[in-house]
C-alpha cells in the first residue's frame, strides 16, 4: 500500500491525498466529487461486486462518466482486485 501512496505523492506533488487514503479516509479525502464517485464504485466492486446496481451506474453517469469510462473503471478495479488476491495467496510482500 505504501508503494501506491508513494507513486500518488509523485503524481500529485502533495502528501495530503496519499496520507488520507493511507488512513482509510477516502470519503473525506481532498478530491473532486467525480473522483469520489469513481472511488466509491471501485470500493463497491472490491467489497461485493454483486451489489452494483443500475442506480450505481446511473450515479457514475451523473458525474460525467460515459459507458466506456465505467467499463474502464470496472476493468482496472477488477484487475487490481485479481492481482492483489493472487499476491496475497502467494505471500508476495510478506
Amino acid at each position: 500500500m505504501e508503494s501506491h501512496a508513494e507513486f500518488l505523492r509523485m503524481v500529485v506533488q502533495d502528501d495530503t491525498l496519499p496520507d488520507a487514503l493511507l488512513r482509510g479516509e477516502w470519503q473525506t479525502a481532498p478530491m473532486s466529487d467525480k473522483e469520489r464517485a469513481m472511488l466509491a464504485y471501485a470500493v463497491e466492486i472490491t467489497v461485493d461486486a454483486t451489489r452494483v446496481s443500475p442506480a450505481t451506474l446511473d450515479g457514475l453517469r451523473a458525474h460525467g462518466f460515459d459507458d466506456t469510462g465505467i467499463l474502464q473503471i470496472t476493468m482496472i478495479a477488477s484487475w487490481f482486485n485479481y492481482i492483489n488476491r493472487m499476491a496475497d495467496a502467494l505471500g508476495v510482500g510478506r
